[in-house]
């Protein structure tokens, strides 16, 4: 059973926190094959609130966006691993005409209205077209404004996907900002995010990192394992003691 060095209250799971669109469950797949005495607790979360429960030692790790979440968490000591970067897409009525396009450009939105949540991910600096005034509160809100033709959205494709709708489609914008997955732990490094953090760089199950540690033992059980050792080694008075002694005597 893999042990916390910590050996706090939450030694015996593992909590990861993850952000919408995030796809943890491949890692989580694999933790629980491997180290299935160790329940992992999923932990859906904003990326605002994955660096906090980052920051507080709410969560041992959090798949987020980045920079913004890296950012959130400075200036406490932290390890990264970028996961994947992400397509950002249009989301767009399925009877709007750029829909006939495969691919956009921003210049293909400069006449367009373009809706940016409060808890948009991209931060582009310079959006194309023109922002509408409200800004909604959610991806989630803006998803539902675009429905109501109130406007265009410009996120990630996972997010795209996520709050998917039957009236609505995506397309690819290739020259605007991407977004980043990655995952982020506090640092130092404890004994159960070195275990997820191997298998998320491919750590196979015969690597010794990839294994679970063997469980601390009691002094008395140290001295027994010592005893063991050395009888078998026939360092201790027993059967091959006396050979052993008559041995030298001889010589």
């Amino acid at each position: 059973m893999i042990t916390d060095p910590a050996d706090s209250a939450h030694s015996h799971r593992f909590r990861l926190a993850y952000v919408p669109g995030a796809t943890p469950a491949k890692w989580v797949r694999k933790w629980r094959e491997r180290f299935h005495d160790v329940p992992l607790q999923l932990i859906p979360c904003s990326v605002a609130e994955s660096a906090g429960l980052l920051r507080d030692g709410g969560v041992d790790a959090v798949v987020t966006r980045i920079p913004q979440a890296i950012d959130a968490v400075d200036p406490g000591p932290h390890h990264l691993i970028e996961l994947y970067e992400e397509t950002t897409v249009v989301v767009l009525p399925n009877d709007h005409y750029l829909t006939v396009a495969d691919e956009l450009t921003s210049d293909q939105l400069a006449d367009e209205q373009i809706l940016v949540p409060l808890d948009d991910v991209l931060g582009w600096d310079d959006v194309p077209g023109t922002v509408v005034d409200h800004r909604p509160e959610t991806t989630a809100d803006a998803v539902e404004l675009v429905a109501a033709g109130t406007g265009l959205l410009v996120v990630p494709q996972s997010l795209a996907r996520l709050h998917h709708r039957r009236d609505l489609d995506f397309r690819p914008l290739l020259d605007a900002p991407t977004s980043r997955v990655g995952l982020v732990w506090s640092s130092p490094t404890s004994e159960l995010a070195e275990q997820f953090a191997g298998l998320v760089r491919g750590r196979s199950a015969n690597s010794s990192r990839g294994q679970a540690p063997a469980p601390k033992r009691s002094a008395k059980e140290k001295a027994a394992a010592k005893k063991a050792n050395r009888e078998a080694a026939g360092k201790v008075p027993g059967k091959n003691y006396g050979k052993s002694a008559a041995r030298k005597r001889r010589r």
